[in-house]
């Protein structure tokens, strides 16, 4: 190897595509070692990351993808550095990784295309971390832990097979880009609308078949990708009912009319109940629920020009949806040019 080829700038070295199984630095002067800042190994055929990489002390980016890892060496730990590291298309799985990798300072993480077939708990103790990619791996479920991450802007775990979305996303405070797109999520909880910094949302190609109407609330999404759902391909037309048991009955009747009661007028349970009543939406009904309601999807406005089905949840099938929708067609909604630019926000429905 003529290091002296691959040499790309005075802070780059690429030994890209030279079929190395190990990394000889015997031809790399110190003076270079000390400089180099941003390191790529890509496309050979390492098996193990090799522990000569702790002679870069000053790297910042490092792209080891495209190999045959199976293990990060202990000595990647000290490089107290190192920001980046990209690993893409390996053979990585949660047991590959150093006991205290989440003792590192790094702030952008891709470890996309492996084979982690849970989210490695040492990922989770990266406080730094701005950005991280596992998409591409074999996960079916996020931790609820995700939320320590709170310096977290984006979020890939596109080609997964994960089934539910926690709740906990929503207390990443600065998380922009959620990418879920290609999983088996089949709802989403309506807590995401506290996301206020959310900028775009990636769930194409998932089991949703309806959106939780809160999603309204995401006033700074800019892009949200829907295509590939059966809520796009087939919309849900059918309404559930279940009749009300005489106990919700009883306490409908108490609540809608506001009838008084004391505390030692009922029994604690029965108080308890009639506290868990919850006010019917439609703003012309005045009606509430407890237990039985009415599952009702409805087409609403979401930005001026796109209209998406959510789920509504009210007290009778008499009840009409408490959000009207545009009346026209898809086709015939606003003229993309009329939309105020602040309004204009991007829905991919195919």
């Amino acid at each position: 190897m003529d290091v002296s080829e691959v040499l790309e700038g005075e802070k780059v070295l690429n030994l890209s595509r030279l079929n190395l199984d190990n990394l000889d630095l015997d031809h790399v002067g110190e003076e270079r070692k000390r400089d180099t800042q941003q390191l790529f190994l890509v496309y050979n055929r390492f098996i193990v990351l090799p522990g000569s990489i702790c002679h870069f002390s000053n790297l910042v980016f490092l792209d080891i993808s495209c190999n045959r890892l199976a293990f990060i060496c202990e000595e990647i730990l000290r490089l107290s550095k190192l920001k980046t590291l990209v690993a893409k298309n390996n053979r990585l799985n949660e047991f590959s990784l150093p006991k205290d990798f989440g003792t590192m300072s790094l702030e952008v993480l891709n470890f996309s295309g492996n084979r982690f077939e849970e989210f490695p708990s040492e990922f989770l103790n990266l406080q730094r971390l701005q950005s991280l990619s596992l998409g591409g791996n074999r996960l079916k479920s996020i931790p609820t832990e995700i939320e320590q991450l709170t310096s977290l802007e984006l979020l890939y775990l596109g080609g997964n097979s994960i089934t539910s979305i926690p709740t906990e996303l929503a207390n990443l405070p600065y998380l922009s880009y959620l990418v879920l797109c290609d999983n088996r999520i089949q709802s989403i909880p309506p807590q995401l609308a506290q996301m206020n910094s959310l900028l775009s949302l990636s769930l194409h190609n998932n089991l949703l078949t309806y959106l939780p109407r809160e999603i309204l609330s995401l006033f700074q999404l800019q892009e949200l990708s829907l295509r590939g759902n059966p809520l796009v391909v087939r919309f849900v037309k059918d309404m559930t009912y279940d009749p009300p048991s005489l106990l919700e009955l009883a306490g409908r009747t108490v609540k809608s009319r506001n009838l008084p009661y004391k505390p030692e007028d009922l029994p604690g349970n029965l108080i308890r109940y009639l506290d868990l009543a919850s006010k019917c939406p439609n703003p012309k009904c005045g009606g509430v629920y407890f237990d039985s309601c009415v599952r009702h999807i409805k087409f609403v406005d979401f930005c001026g020009k796109y209209r998406l089905p959510l789920m509504h949840y009210l007290c009778s099938p008499e009840c009409s949806s408490p959000c009207s929708s545009n009346p026209q067609s898809d086709a015939d909604s606003e003229d993309e040019s009329s939309v105020p630019a602040h309004r204009m926000q991007k829905v991919l429905l195919g």
